[in-house]
């Protein structure tokens, strides 16, 4: 027994950290199926969309290299300028609407109700059905002539608008939509960060005479606001690359109303087969995104209470 113990001690400080070069290897092997999906389907074709964007490609021919090009010819792009003013109007309505909405509804479920295992499956189905089915549902139900948010305006005596084909409505329309589809997600993290509060601070500061108001903002926002900064970072992120909404709900119109970075990029790219250009667009919104989303980081270290 004693002779033993050392010999087991050398075979397994072999693989480092007191574990077995078998085990080291599952793990290794465990971890290498995503970094290959990884490296495979993101690093590589994100460094290939990188040299394209500096070239002229058309899917047929060789590409040719024509360095800055594809970026000086956005300049005088006026398309490209309206993507762009679409997405920051798109970004900066949905982001804090999503993010307001799935706060509001966390803190409605997280109170003692009658039928909230109803309600908190109601809220999250939106985000389990498929994107296209969304827009395909939402683009039927705001028809302007057989519509169901029509026809109930048409009860109350309002005359409802054309919603996908007025380039006023278009947009709003498209946000309400993604809000409504988005929240139930955001909605199960907030809750979560929620329902770790502890219940004593709450007590002692109802006890000290603050009142709901009072004991939100002074105990419960400082304890659930990483959670809320979470949730803000992945929803600029996600609603920077929108697409599937725009594209099947108005594939970009009325007037390029609705076309953002994402669906000009693959109009660019995949309908006109300018892959150098719809590249450019590509690495311009990336850096658009990587900007953002540092300063958004900034103002979080300053504001979250960890």
């Amino acid at each position: 027994m004693t002779a033993a113990a050392p010999t087991e001690g050398r075979r397994r400080r072999r693989g480092g950290a007191g574990y077995t070069r078998k085990e080291v290897l599952v793990a290794y092997g465990l971890l290498a199926v995503p970094l290959l999906g990884t490296l495979l389907f993101r690093i590589l074709p994100g460094l290939g969309s990188f040299w394209l964007s500096f070239t002229k490609w058309n899917l047929i021919t060789a590409p040719e290299v024509v360095g800055l090009d594809n970026f000086r010819r956005m300049l005088d792009d006026p398309l490209f300028w309206k993507a762009t003013l679409n997405t920051v109007y798109y970004v900066g309505v949905t982001v804090p609407l999503v993010v307001v909405v799935s706060l509001a509804m966390a803190l409605l479920l997280n109170r003692k109700i009658r039928g909230l295992g109803f309600f908190r499956t109601v809220y999250f189905l939106p985000v389990v059905s498929s994107m296209v089915a969304v827009a395909v549902m939402w683009r039927w139900m705001l028809n302007p002539d057989y519509g169901l948010v029509n026809a109930g305006l048409a009860v109350l005596g309002i005359d409802g608008p054309s919603w996908l084909g007025d380039s006023t409505w278009a947009m709003p329309s498209i946000i309400l939509v993604s809000v409504w589809r988005e929240v139930g997600f955001y909605m199960i993290i907030l809750l979560a960060a929620l329902q770790g509060v502890p219940r004593n601070l709450l007590e002692a500061a109802a006890i000290d005479g603050a009142g709901p108001w009072q004991r939100f903002w002074g105990v419960t926002f400082p304890m659930i606001s990483p959670s809320v900064f979470l949730v803000s970072i992945m929803a600029l992120i996600n609603n920077f690359q929108a697409f599937d909404l725009m594209y099947v709900m108005t594939e970009g119109g009325p007037q390029n109303a609705t076309t953002n970075l994402v669906v000009y990029l693959y109009q660019q790219g995949f309908q006109y087969f300018d892959i150098g250009y719809g590249s450019a667009i590509a690495l311009v919104l990336f850096a658009m995104i990587l900007a953002v989303t540092l300063v958004q980081w900034r103002v979080g270290e300053r504001r979250v209470v960890y």
